[in-house]
């Protein structure tokens, strides 16, 4: 049986100073991401396109997406698998290349995730466990760029 999973938020400009966009420099790139029982998501463009530093770009969400994702299929796999898990931690960075027309695109992303297991745990079948959940990230299988791994793997103590 195939899910059908929809998603739906709403997106805002706020940043109309007062004469629109009529000009590069006369408008701010800020807005507001809402969705019902959600704190506010603040966001803006990167500082290099003019945008606010103090919110969220729609690239750095693009990347959080992929390691929140990446994190929830990886600790199902572990659940599946029978590997016990204490603490994850991911340090992401993805690179774009703009091209000349003012377009662009991702032309990767790396995962460096941290992941602490309890005493006793298999550390070769949990680092395996990150390609497993690769496949099942629907993010990383939405995108047409490489998403790569680099997973530390330690036991507690």
């Amino acid at each position: 049986m195939v899910a059908l999973h929809n998603f739906e938020l709403a997106l805002a400009w706020t940043g109309n100073q007062g004469t629109g966009t009529s000009a590069y420099r006369a408008y701010s790139r800020s807005h507001e991401v809402t969705a019902p029982g959600r704190p506010p998501l603040l966001g803006s463009s990167d500082p290099a396109f003019r945008g606010e530093t103090d919110r969220w770009n729609p690239e750095l969400l693009l990347v959080a997406a992929l390691s929140g994702c990446h994190l929830m299929s990886y600790l199902h796999v572990c659940v599946e698998a029978g590997v016990t898990v204490t603490a994850y931690a991911d340090a992401p960075t993805g690179a774009m290349t703009q091209t000349p027309g003012g377009g662009g695109r991702f032309t990767e992303v790396v995962l460096r995730p941290r992941v602490t297991l309890a005493p006793g745990s298999d550390v070769a079948l949990a680092t395996h466990l990150h390609a497993d959940a690769a496949e099942r990230c629907f993010i990383a299988s939405s995108v047409n760029f490489p998403v790569r791994h680099e997973p530390v793997v330690d036991v507690e103590g």
